[in-house]
Order: C-alpha cells, then sequence, then structure tokens
C-alpha cells in the first residue's frame, strides 16, 4: 500500500522517514510555457542522516524533510505510474525518423532550405584561414 503525506503533515512525515530510502514528488508542469513536455513529471528524494539539534531527517545537501513536504507538496514512498522521471531525457521530437520514413518536402519547404544556405555562408565574405578577425 503506498503511502503519501501532504503538508501539513511534516510531524508525521520525519517520524515515518526511512534513512536512505527514495521518496517521489510530483511536479505539474505548465502546457502553455512547455506544451512539449509531459503534464506530470516526478522527481525523487533521498534523505541520508539527521539534522544535529532537531534530529529531523535531511537530505545529503542539508535539506531537512519538513522543509521538503510543505514546499514541494504532497511526498509519496512508490514512484508513480505512467510518468517519467524529471531527471531522464525527454522525449527526442527532432531525431532522426527511421528508415522507412518517406516524407515529402514541399515547395515551400524547399525554397526554405534554399533560402538559409544562400544566407549561411558566401566563399567571398569568409575570413581569411588562420586570421584572428573578421
Amino acid at each position: 500500500m503506498s503511502k503519501t503525506w501532504r503538508p501539513g503533515d511534516e510531524r508525521k512525515f520525519a517520524r515515518d522517514i526511512v534513512l536512505n530510502k527514495r521518496y517521489y514528488i510530483v511536479y505539474k508542469i505548465a502546457q502553455d510555457m512547455a506544451p512539449w513536455e509531459d503534464k506530470n513529471l516526478y522527481s525523487e528524494v533521498v534523505f541520508t542522516k539527521r539534522l544535529p539539534f532537531t534530529g529531523t531527517p535531511c537530505t545529503r545537501y542539508g535539506a531537512a524533510a519538513d522543509h521538503v513536504l510543505r514546499c514541494f507538496g504532497p511526498i509519496h514512498d512508490t514512484p508513480p505510474r505512467g510518468m517519467r522521471n524529471i531527471a531522464d531525457a525527454a522525449r527526442s521530437v527532432g531525431a532522426p525518423l527511421g528508415d522507412n520514413y518517406e516524407g515529402l518536402l514541399d515547395e515551400a519547404e524547399i525554397r526554405g532550405i534554399e533560402k538559409l544556405a544562400a544566407q549561411t555562408s558566401s566563399p567571398r565574405n569568409r575570413r581569411p584561414i588562420g586570421s584572428w578577425r573578421p
């Protein structure tokens, strides 16, 4: 059975933490800012030690468990299904499409490619090889 702690359960969460175990935080991604990204991503947090004075569990970098829960919302003890880790590589959009792709370029795309090729580099306007000035 999966456990979830919500903001306001800081004391209970600090008591229930097992050191060196992964806990998961779900982020909602704004689709108006990043429409190519997934709607929800998750990240992992590991509490490795306890703070000296209070004994509160904290991460390797010193972030206390109650602060992490309060600031980053519900924390789960099992990874969410069907979500991608925020640290993993994003889906490949501009990658090669494979060997069986038979897309056709229309006239506007061909003109745009020719225009880019014409604007990029002219042999007459290049700087001499070995010189540092343009």
